[in-house]
């Protein structure tokens, strides 16, 4: 054997540790998951990863391949992630609510924590589109967006561990409801007409508020979807005088 077939089969001995110990890693993950649930304890620790995190840093200080080892170790933990998502869902989380709820900032912990893909709706459909949401509703009215809306949510059942976060109206129509329960579990968030007018008074993307922006509106406005929204929930949840991860730990611990 020359030493470029020694170093070949040294490399290919290294490849055959790595994914025995990616294994015995992945394995670890689902039994902390685990523990944690038999033992009623958070699942989501965020001290605990940033000390992981300082850890493994710490560890790479003057390595010769510090970089190249971290851009991996970044994947391994998405990775880890992810199987933390599959062990909790087998279904995409649906949020819905008013607007200025919380469906934004939810969804983008979720996707931090359990690197879950998010789908926000009226984003995509404003880039299908190619135009802003306040453009469609007045080029083309409300109907027409609503049918977008039940269009995505169609496409939606195919995906698994997906947050989908909905547009405010898109839980008032009994079609998208129902398109939402097939591959899904819905989340209702949920404020005070006063938490939400500090939410977004300074909106000017939310159409449905042009020259109603008040506490008096907003009020009206969330008791007439009230019962609408509590019928398509399959849980609620107060966001007020919550933080993010409050509210995360409260969704997972119900769903």
């Amino acid at each position: 054997m020359n030493d470029l077939e020694m170093y070949r089969e040294q490399l290919a001995m290294c490849d055959d540790r790595i994914i025995d110990i990616l294994e015995e890693r992945n394995s670890i993950i689902e039994k902390i998951m685990a523990y944690k649930q038999e033992y009623g304890m958070p699942l989501l620790q965020p001290v605990q990863e940033e000390k992981q995190e300082r850890r493994r840093q710490d560890k790479l200080k003057g390595y010769r391949y510090e970089q190249e080892i971290e851009n991996v170790f970044s994947e391994i933990v998405r990775n880890s992630k992810r199987i933390q998502a599959r062990h909790l869902f087998d279904y995409n989380i649906v949020l819905i609510g008013f607007m200025g709820a919380g469906k934004s900032t939810v969804s983008e912990y979720l996707s931090t924590v359990f690197a879950m893909d998010v789908v926000e709706m009226d984003q995509v459909i404003a880039e299908r589109e190619g135009m802003s949401i306040p453009d469609i509703f007045a080029t083309y009215g409300e109907e027409y967006f609503r049918n977008r809306e039940t269009n995505l949510l169609k496409e939606m059942q195919l995906r698994k561990q997906a947050v989908i976060s909905c547009g405010g109206g898109a839980a008032l129509r009994e079609e998208n409801v129902a398109e939402m329960k097939k591959n899904g579990r819905v989340v209702l968030l949920t404020a005070s007409p006063q938490t939400i007018y500090e939410r977004v008074k300074d909106s000017t993307d939310r159409p449905i508020l042009n020259g109603n922006n008040n506490i008096e509106f907003i009020t009206e406005l969330m008791e007439k979807r009230r019962e609408k929204y509590e019928k398509a929930a399959d849980i609620v949840i107060y966001t007020d005088g919550k933080t993010v991860l409050q509210i995360c730990e409260e969704l997972i611990a119900k769903l």
